[in-house]
């Protein structure tokens, strides 16, 4: 049997939630196409009868602004010390020195594996280079060329992990997919929607906090709240007549139902909590 920790480290949109969802083969990760969606440390099960990984998928690397980045950081930091192999993420339409950058400030003292990601999005020779810089990279251990989202070269990419897997015993029994509750993952799939529908600026001055969460016999009733900092972004959230955050409800009510695989009622209202990104006691309420 082996068993260990598989941790994925890159720049902010370079593929890392979308890795997550193909290698496990379920929605865990919230994905958007805008950068530094993922704000925790997302860990996912997969258990089969030679191996169990738990792999994680992390904030994307970047300088903190605020007490909110400095807990994403953080959250980067826990998996660089319990990771038995570290899978490096890069967007192969990149330069390939940006991501080297942040690789070797890693300092990883674990077998790495470089994954270039998006490679149907450039020519075969863009490919060739990027796979030729990294394989002579100390921390290189081996290159696998993938598409995420197409599911493309993954089921490779496992047989490589397992390949340099440690020995040992399962840390997880059962066939839980996650170790965190229920409620978290709702609340990242309303934060989703969030991202998809409004600006540039709202999804990063909002969080999301479950409420209520009540299993009655014919559906689940979830209320949450969305905070926001100014009174302004709640007038943005609402939109006019309420018919922003009515489609936002819909949205989100639609992909929990599929995940809970029950009906739902879901009930969102909107809190302004000024600096709630600097807060200490806050960021701990809100789950960071």
């Amino acid at each position: 049997m082996k068993s260990g920790f598989v941790n994925i480290f890159g720049k902010p949109n370079a593929g890392k939630s979308t890795l997550l969802n193909a290698l496990v083969g379920e929605k865990l990760a919230i994905v958007s196409h805008k950068v530094q969606t993922t704000r925790h440390r997302i860990k996912a099960i997969v258990t089969s009868d030679e191996y169990q990984i738990i792999f994680s998928d992390t904030p994307g690397i970047i300088e903190p602004k605020y007490k909110l980045h400095e807990k994403m950081m953080q959250a980067v930091k826990g998996s660089l010390e319990d990771a038995d192999v570290a899978l490096l993420i890069t967007d192969a339409r990149e330069e390939v020195e940006e991501s080297h950058a942040i690789f070797s400030s890693l300092k990883l003292k674990v077998p790495a594996l470089v994954i270039i990601n998006k490679v149907d999005a450039v020519d075969e020779e863009k490919i060739k280079s990027a796979i030729a810089f990294f394989k002579e990279q100390s921390y290189c251990k081996e290159v696998i060329v993938i598409s995420a989202l197409k599911k493309k070269g993954i089921d490779d990419l496992l047989k490589t992990i397992v390949n340099h897997l440690p020995e040992g015993v399962p840390f997880y029994e059962g066939d839980d997919i996650s170790d965190l509750p229920t409620k978290f993952f709702v609340s990242e799939l309303i934060r989703e929607k969030i991202f998809l529908l409004y600006g540039e600026e709202i999804p990063y001055h909002t969080t999301v906090l479950i409420q209520e969460f009540k299993e009655k016999t014919t559906l689940i009733k979830i209320q949450a709240d969305i905070i926001v900092q100014r009174d302004t972004q709640k007038g943005i959230i609402l939109g006019e007549g309420g018919k922003m955050i009515k489609q936002l409800g819909t949205l989100a009510r639609k992909d929990i139902e599929e995940f809970l695989s029950s009906k739902v009622f879901l009930e969102l209202f909107v809190k302004i909590r000024p600096k709630w990104r600097d807060n200490e006691m806050q960021l701990k309420e809100y789950g960071y």
